[in-house]
């Protein structure tokens, strides 16, 4: 495909979500006009599923869970990320397949193999150019969501071992996927980060901004 997709990952409160704004922003400024979605979400189907899957007095079973998250992204792939890079756009995505791996993967214990092929089918195959994972401790990151947001989705409230499982498996894709993977220390301070996840992103640009329509 002619655009350029770089997803977000990392775990609750890494900070991925302002980097992502930040990055949107000096694209504007440079003459791209991204598209940026969020999973679960970026559809009107996708966003129902979110608020379901993120409420914090919901129960919900791991793999209804895992089947929920697949079904979002599929109807966000074929609906948006599909088009716009066909369109040659670049498209900045928070959280995508290595989210399912990493939370209903390592967190709940689900089959990787099993994760792994329902994410293919969701997504007919598309994976990223470009992965930004931020690392964080999970204590400093739900720290830094109960300072910022005051209130806790469901999977902030999880345990502990949960989301260290969750870091656990990040790091693992990311040794797995090198060339896709950049690994950050989401500890460094925001400009710091900015200036990296620029220099990450800036060589794998298209030559020149892709018309706005």
């Amino acid at each position: 495909m002619a655009g350029l997709f770089v997803t977000f990952e990392g775990g609750e409160g890494s900070g991925k979500s302002t980097q992502l704004a930040r990055l949107e922003e000096r694209l504007r400024r440079s003459g791209f006009d991204p598209v940026v979605v969020r999973e679960p979400g970026g559809t009107r189907l996708a966003e129902s599923v979110r608020a379901l899957l993120l409420d914090p007095g919901g129960r919900i079973p791991a793999v209804t869970e895992a089947l929920l998250m697949v079904a979002a992204r599929s109807d966000l792939v074929a609906t948006r990320l599909r088009p716009a890079l066909e369109a040659g756009q670049v498209v900045l995505c928070d959280r995508y397949t290595d989210s399912t791996l990493a939370y209903q993967g390592a967190g709940r214990g689900l089959d990787a193999p099993m994760l792994a092929s329902w994410n293919r089918a969701a997504t007919g195959g598309l994976v990223p150019d470009l992965t930004l994972l931020f690392d964080l401790d999970p204590e400093l990151g739900l720290a830094r969501r109960a300072a910022s947001h005051g209130s806790a989705n469901r999977l902030d409230l999880e345990s502990a071992a949960f989301h260290a499982r969750v870091r656990e498996r990040y790091l693992q894709l990311a040794r797995s996927e090198p060339t896709r993977f950049t690994v950050l220390d989401a500890e460094r301070p925001a400009a710091e980060l900015a200036e990296r996840v620029w220099s990450a992103v800036a060589s794998r640009l298209p030559i020149a901004p892709s018309p706005r329509g």
